[in-house]
């Protein structure tokens, strides 16, 4: 049922016009993963829950961040009226480059290790259960570009040519939720080591 519930709010994902919607959806649908690995009861499944939780807490919250920073500025959260920041914030860009690449997993992310423990240990337990946590990751990396496609590309609406810039304090907040995440890879132990 876990492993059904990343498919279906993956799926969910997929449609969304709404950014903040659409983030809390991959939240949910990150949780399933989560919830198979505890389920399994074995120590690389715990391990993993317990890597991607944290991994999972650092990126949502960033994400949700930029989500924020965007509605700030545009007053709107519809992903089809807020296109083309990338020409107006080419630093938010790249944070938002960054954090969608961890969302998905990319190596050498934190998160891509408590995927890998939880699928391995969901394999371990059931080989056809690779099938789904595979479309699941699919669909994630499907979405995840979708969500930076639609807020940093394309050509910008002109009710938003004059827009105020980014602060200081902005930045900061994301140094400050992907600057563990990228320590955290370098000494995985400090959370991975805790039930194996």
């Amino acid at each position: 049922l876990a492993l059904w519930g990343i498919l279906m709010t993956s799926s969910i994902c997929l449609r969304q016009t709404d950014l903040k919607a659409l983030i809390a959806y991959s939240s949910v649908s990150h949780m399933g993963l989560v919830t198979a690995a505890i389920i399994v009861q074995t120590p690389w499944g715990l391990t993993g829950a317990m890597t991607l939780m944290i991994a999972h807490g650092l990126t949502s919250s960033a994400l949700f961040a930029l989500a924020n920073t965007n509605y700030e500025r545009t007053h709107t959260r519809t992903l089809l009226l807020v296109r083309g920041l990338q020409l107006i914030f080419p630093l938010m860009s790249t944070w938002w480059l960054l954090t969608n690449l961890t969302n998905m997993a990319m190596p050498p992310t934190i998160n891509l290790l408590g995927e890998l423990f939880i699928i391995s240990t969901l394999f371990n337990w059931s080989s056809p259960t690779i099938m789904i946590t595979g479309i699941g990751t699919l669909i994630t990396a499907t979405y995840s570009l979708y969500m930076f496609l639609m807020t940093q590309r394309g050509s910008i609406s002109t009710q938003f040519r004059l827009l105020s810039p980014t602060h200081t304090r902005e930045h900061l907040i994301l140094i400050l939720h992907l600057l563990p995440l990228g320590l955290l890879i370098m000494k995985p132990a400090l959370i991975s080591g805790l039930f194996t």
